[in-house]
């Protein structure tokens, strides 16, 4: 299995909390962001690890440049584009199962475990609670995933994804024809999630969910962000 981390937006909205450097070097007790989800990774037997950068990408080759298991992958329109294209730079070394997942993002290893274990094309770990405008908010129908984005009302949706996901294999080829039909139509500040939604519409794969309630994650995008999830994962 292998794994791609996005790690190449800006954090500008994370302010002097970031003293300079990519924002998922921030820390949380004493350990960074992305050291946290590497070693996570690594103990849970995924040792092919792909980090997609732009933003003080020099950083990232001084910190993991010399680890085997590690391969950093420019994205050189990472100020004028989203995550999605950051997955098409990304996407062609992927060759296996893998877990998709934001550098900025922190949740306990039993939600890594659970999705490792999960057999469905995709599967998305899902907070399901009322959501806000804000949130990437799911709505399923009969135990699958039929809508991702942000735009749909907050009252029809299921709950919020968590920016973590496992794709199998066979998803691989699927997911880029979406990436890539996007894209030639300019869509560049598309999420990852557009891709998801495209092979939802074209009936390419199944898309399944599972809640993790009771189960601790913190996406870090603003100030009270950190400061909750320090307290969370304290």
């Amino acid at each position: 299995m292998q794994a791609i981390i996005m790690a190449a937006g800006m954090g500008s909205r994370l302010g002097a909390i970031t003293n300079g450097k990519p924002k998922c070097f921030v820390t949380i007790n004493g350990e960074s962001l992305i050291d946290r989800n590497i070693r996570m990774l690594k103990e849970l037997g995924i040792h092919d690890i792909i980090i997609v950068i732009g933003n003080l990408h020099e950083e990232f080759d001084h910190k993991f440049g010399q680890d085997k298991e590690i391969k950093l992958v420019f994205n050189p329109f990472f100020d004028i584009s989203n995550v999605l294209v950051s997955y098409w730079v990304g996407s062609r070394f992927l060759k296996d199962d893998f877990l998709y997942l934001h550098a900025d993002t922190i949740c306990e290893e039993g939600i890594f475990r659970k999705l490792i274990n999960s057999q469905a094309d995709i599967v998305l770990p899902v907070d399901i609670k009322p959501t806000d405008e804000e949130a990437m908010k799911v709505k399923e129908k009969d135990g699958r995933v039929i809508e991702i984005n942000k735009t749909m009302d907050p009252k029809e949706a299921l709950g919020e994804f968590i920016g973590i996901c496992k794709c199998k294999k066979t998803s691989i080829d699927p997911l880029f024809h979406e990436t890539q039909s996007l894209l030639e139509n300019k869509v560049l500040k598309s999420y990852f999630e557009g891709a998801i939604q495209g092979v939802i519409t074209d009936g390419l794969c199944h898309v399944d969910y599972f809640g993790v309630d009771g189960m601790r994650w913190s996406e870090i995008d603003f100030p009270e962000d950190y400061e909750r999830a320090k307290k969370l994962f304290a």
